[in-house]
């Protein structure tokens, strides 16, 4: 604690670094972002910035990218994105993907993790893009690498069946659909592979905007887990932790057959 106080008094260390490494959180003028949660959770914290002002959401991607070296946000406008862009200042790169309506700001030296896993992000139609895209900034912000199968919906069964290899070489798969939600169950029922349905408000009439899509799902006779309408960024963080527990066994498998190996090599 010292060490990170006396940083601070000689001008080395950030007041919000410091106030984040001691505490967990760093505190703004619009709120409190916690900068622990990806050490303590697994997931980044991301910045939802629907319902914030864009200075509000401007404030605290600086505050992220400052106490943990990225700021993620999601549900972002061009309003949001410029307000990032004006209070950082060419002081970190950004990466704007304006289907999924995401910004990942990033400051120059920083390193993500990297997961020896992959997860497959399938989606019904072009419709469901944008929840399936906030998936996927997640996942990359998390070190999984995704694979995408897109356009197979149910109407026509060859598609999907077209791509079967590619699903069951997944260690997890994150299937996004609209409409009835059916595309969930039916991959679920051709794989071994933990399946996450991701329902999406595309549809109309009764049971639109995404209502027959999440029952559906939930109504699922094969085994899948089910996130809320168009939960792209729950989606990928729970791919995402099932992807790390993936990553963490082999790894632990390799280092059990080198020693294995090296016990061999004594002999």
């Amino acid at each position: 604690m010292r060490d990170i106080l006396e940083a601070v008094a000689a001008g080395d260390l950030d007041p919000a670094v410091a106030e984040a490494r001691l505490s967990g959180y760093a505190t703004t003028g619009a709120g409190r972002f916690d900068a622990a949660r990806e050490t303590r959770r697994g997931v980044p914290e991301a910045i939802l910035a629907e319902g914030k002002t864009p200075e509000e959401a401007a404030t605290l991607a600086t505050a992220a990218v400052r106490s943990t070296g990225r700021a993620i946000l999601t549900r972002a406008t061009d309003a949001h994105v410029d307000a990032v862009a004006d209070e950082l200042d060419e002081t970190a790169t950004l990466d704007r993907d304006h289907r999924a309506r995401t910004l990942v700001a990033r400051a120059p030296d920083f390193e993500g993790p990297t997961l020896d896993a992959t997860v497959g992000l399938v989606t019904g139609g072009t419709s469901d893009a944008e929840a399936a895209g906030e998936a996927a900034v997640i996942l990359e912000a998390m070190g999984a690498s995704v694979t995408r199968v897109e356009d197979v919906g149910v109407a026509h069964l060859g598609r999907v069946l077209d791509h079967l290899d590619t699903l069951r070489d997944a260690d997890v798969l994150i299937v996004a659909a609209g409409r009835e939600g059916a595309l969930p169950t039916v991959v679920a029922g051709l794989v071994d592979t933990p399946v996450i349905g991701l329902p999406v408000s595309t549809g109309y009439g009764h049971g639109g905007a995404g209502e027959a899509a999440l029952a559906g799902m939930l109504q699922s006779c094969t085994v899948i887990s089910t996130v809320n309408v168009d939960a792209g960024f729950v989606a990928g963080a729970q791919a995402g932790l099932v992807a790390r527990a993936v990553s963490d066994a082999r790894g632990a498998t390799e280092g059990d057959g080198e020693a294995d190996r090296s016990d061999a090599d004594e002999r």
